[in-house]
């Protein structure tokens, strides 16, 4: 058994990564303009169409077609927005026409869906932001650009007798050194701030997108994944309550009835046959001892004292010290460390995915060895647990794996399981640092 830190992956230098967000931002805008535009006068055209054919039968089909040639737009935005927003990419679930839906009701049926709205809303409103943000980083563009190079083309601008440079306009003379200095100048500043404005502008931008174009479904997705969660822990919580109720029943319980019994049989025996009643309680203390020992590994089981003094990584130690196959322990040994430790709600949680599959490997596997790997990932906390076994494990009901799957997914993280006939088998839980909110 060994226990190390693991060693992380070196990230990018930070102006490989501003250069990289730079371009992402500026491509955006740039490119933000021209489809807001066709966005604006397809959302202009075709309503404006659609109204005044409302006092015809065409009204309603070119308004469904209006909303539909701006659903694709939407979806084009949809498509740019995980670039410079880092967050993933949602598509609303549009209402869809019932089967054998007449021709009417399906020109109706985008008229009542709420996001088709929006993304006629979204089509109305980008152009003038959008107008903004592409004149702002193109002016910034262009005093950077031709600020930090105006030295290599002052002599090439012919200036006449009466002509004024900003320089002499602001007083520093109008020689070609006092132009060069102050074009310069304003150009390292434009291009010092340039990431900042092409963060900004973008931000603008794919904020109005996002809060129109997925807020919706954002908020739709969130309350889904709540109530999954939610129902996972309630699961998960029956699950270890039944677990533990059946623990306590097939063992101290039973060595309770039989100290019980025992105690009765000795106080029998103690007037005629003290020696016998002698060894009827040293059999007593035996079943005391033995029933003590079975309370300790449960409450272990639900909450073991060094988790919560010395965190995780001594806690996996103890846990990996008690297993009945060679397990190598690989803990990152900051997650021990004050400030270092995940929410006792996902510290928890990882303990009790290690404990509940090193049990199962130890049951089921048929495995020699095991490595069991603790990391944290950025704000995620990633748990593997190897073995050499005979595989064949999987996520149906009904087996021991349906557990940890409840426990992970009610701190809002995912668990994953490789296990092929003839192995070996790898379990995965991937656990957010911090647990979202119910």
């Amino acid at each position: 058994m060994t226990a190390a830190r693991v060693a992380t992956t070196p990230a990018p230098s930070p102006s490989r990564n501003l250069f990289r967000q730079l371009l992402r931002d500026s491509g955006y805008v740039l490119s933000g303009l021209p489809l807001a535009i066709v966005g604006f006068v397809v959302a202009v055209t075709g309503f404006s169409l659609s109204l005044g054919l409302l006092v015809t039968a065409l009204g309603l089909p070119v308004l469904a077609g209006t909303l539909y040639a701006v659903r694709v737009l939407a979806d084009v935005e949809r498509i740019r927005l995980p670039a410079v927003l880092g967050v993933p990419r949602i598509r609303p679930v549009y209402r869809v026409p019932d089967s054998g839906a007449s021709f009417w009701r399906r020109a109706l049926t985008p008229a009542r869906d709420l996001q088709s709205w929006l993304d006629l809303l979204h089509a109305f409103c980008k152009m003038p932001v959008a107008t903004v943000t592409f004149s702002v980083l193109l002016t910034w563009w262009a005093l950077a650009v031709a600020g930090v190079s105006y030295g290599a083309y002052d002599r090439a601008i012919p200036y006449g007798p009466n002509d004024q440079s900003l320089s002499a306009l602001l007083g520093m003379g109008n020689g070609s050194g006092a132009r060069i200095f102050l074009n310069t100048a304003i150009g390292v500043f434009a291009l010092l701030t340039l990431p900042l404005v092409a963060r900004a502008c973008a931000r603008i931008e794919g904020s109005l997108s996002r809060s129109l174009l997925t807020g919706v479904a954002e908020m739709r997705n969130r309350i889904t994944v709540l109530e999954e969660q939610k129902r996972a822990a309630a699961s998960a919580e029956a699950n270890a309550l039944r677990k533990l109720e059946r623990d306590i029943h097939d063992g101290p319980q039973q060595r309770l009835v039989r100290l019980a019994m025992d105690l009765s049989r000795a106080r029998e025996q103690l007037a005629d046959d003290p020696v016998a009643a002698g060894h009827t309680l040293d059999e007593a203390v035996g079943q005391t001892r033995e029933t003590l020992t079975e309370l300790r590994a449960l409450s272990r089981g639900i909450a073991p004292p060094v988790l919560v003094d010395r965190g995780l990584p001594s806690a996996l130690a103890a846990l990996a010290g008690r297993g009945l196959i060679p397990i190598e322990l690989r803990v990152d040994t900051g997650l021990g460390e004050p400030g270092g430790r995940p929410d006792p709600t996902v510290e928890s949680t990882a303990y009790f995915v290690v404990a509940e599959a090193l049990t199962n490997v130890a049951k089921h596997s048929r495995a020699t060895e095991c490595r069991v790997t603790v990391e944290r990932a950025g704000e995620r906390l990633r748990v593997g647990i190897d073995d050499d076994g005979q595989g064949g494990a999987h996520l149906a009901k009904g087996h021991g794996l349906v557990g940890i799957a409840d426990r992970v997914r009610a701190v809002g993280g995912q668990l994953s399981v490789t296990s092929p006939a003839g192995g070996p088998t790898e379990v995965c839980a991937d656990l957010p640092a911090t647990p979202g909110p119910w």
